[in-house]
């Protein structure tokens, strides 16, 4: 009979308040940190008389998620218990020293969607790095990796670490930020003392939330099909398309003004990609690129999570989307690097495509990059055996 699932959250108030018991406790948290009742974990460690919490710390979108992507987060005080919540998204994403004085125990707890891009990765290991050097006990709450075990892309190089990109890993690794926090701090030179609290009922399967309630733990990913799609469709932020940022369907629609979504389907349609479909559709973007702008382009359906390829998926998407629209598609710089770059973790992929060979040729070259993670990662896998998890 399956494990009823719990979050670490609840496995944490159920077994683990020593952990905290007489400490000072600080909560890098934001609107995703629920129970199974929908509570809030700011409002349980409040009320619990046992939790002493004496801060709150926000990652990028805010402590209550209504910030919009690389908005700065400001210091604030929350409305609800007084508490000062500290940014890790403005001038500075690493807790500094004086912010973490008075503090015993730093507790995270954020649910991630198993991409490397997405920057809860980052706040997690600058806290970690953080607690090392100031000699404090981290925990991590842990939750499901929404995307289940499966793996794609490649792994970053160094010279392209970034918020979007902060460690050696692969683009889709497979593993829970309780699983990740054991490995990044395994690499550090002054590792934090840290405590890893697993979720229960979660064997590596795709996770569509508690009872298949999606709650969005940042806005441009509302629905489940948005989180499926995304370690594909992210990458149209390297270049001038929209990623469905500003409509009710982030991360499923790409397009810009200047496509016909009939012919850029039609085109697709002879990649004979497995497990996805593409449906043309019309939007405007109330924010972010083309605002208020009428764009042709696809809503991206993953209609097989087991056979498809998210990130073969987009780089084909930008792959044909270039050969239609040779001079109207773009790739974006950030600072020194093409956002592109950050985001792939490798300058290669970029230069292969304007050179135009087929991403099919570009991802296999990634197949030994797979391997060579999954033995990395095997010695921190929590959820299964680690033979099985390959």
């Amino acid at each position: 009979m399956k494990e009823m699932f719990k979050p670490g959250l609840e496995v944490f108030l159920g077994k683990y308040l020593h952990l905290v018991q007489g400490k000072k406790v600080g909560l890098i948290t934001n609107q995703a940190g629920l129970n199974r009742d929908l509570v809030s974990n700011i409002d349980l460690f409040w009320e619990h008389p046992e939790i002493n919490l004496v801060a709150l710390f926000a990652p990028e979108h805010g402590v209550r998620g209504n910030i919009v992507a690389g908005e700065k987060v400001s210091a604030e005080i929350d409305p609800r218990t007084r508490i000062r919540v500290n940014s890790l998204y403005g001038e500075c994403k690493e807790p500094s020293g004086e912010v973490l004085e008075g503090i015993d125990v730093l507790v995270f707890d954020l649910q991630d969607v198993g991409v490397r891009f997405y920057t809860y990765l980052s706040t997690l290991l600058y806290c970690l790095k953080a607690c090392g050097e100031q000699g404090l006990t981290f925990i991590v709450l842990d939750r499901p990796n929404p995307l289940g075990r499966k793996e794609e892309g490649n792994i970053l190089r160094q010279e392209f670490k970034s918020f979007v990109g902060p460690a050696p890993i692969l683009l889709r690794h497979g593993l829970t930020l309780g699983e990740l926090a054991g490995l990044l701090n395994s690499s550090l030179k002054e590792p934090a003392r840290l405590e890893v609290i697993p979720c229960q009922g979660w064997q590596g399967d795709l996770f569509r939330g508690d009872k298949g309630r999606w709650i969005p733990p940042s806005p441009g990913l509302p629905h489940f099909g948005s989180v499926l799609a995304y370690p594909g469709t992210c990458l149209f932020e390297g270049t001038n398309l929209s990623e469905g940022r500003g409509t009710a369907n982030p991360f499923e629609f790409v397009g810009a003004p200047w496509i016909d979504p009939f012919r850029w389907r039609e085109k697709l349609l002879d990649q004979n990609l497995p497990g996805v479909d593409f449906r043309p559709t019309f939007f405007y973007p109330r924010y972010s690129k083309h605002q208020q702008k009428e764009c042709g382009g696809l809503q991206v359906y993953i209609t097989d999570p087991e056979r498809v390829d998210t990130v073969l998926v987009g780089l084909v998407m930008l792959y044909t989307c270039r050969k239609i629209y040779p001079e109207a598609t773009h790739f974006i710089s950030m600072g020194a690097n093409y956002y592109l770059d950050l985001l792939l973790g490798s300058d290669q992929p970029r230069l292969l495509l304007e050179k135009g060979v087929h991403p099919e040729e570009i991802t296999r070259e990634w197949t030994e990059e797979r391997a060579y993670f999954a033995n990395i990662k095997r010695e921190f896998l929590l959820y299964e055996n680690p033979e099985e998890a390959i």
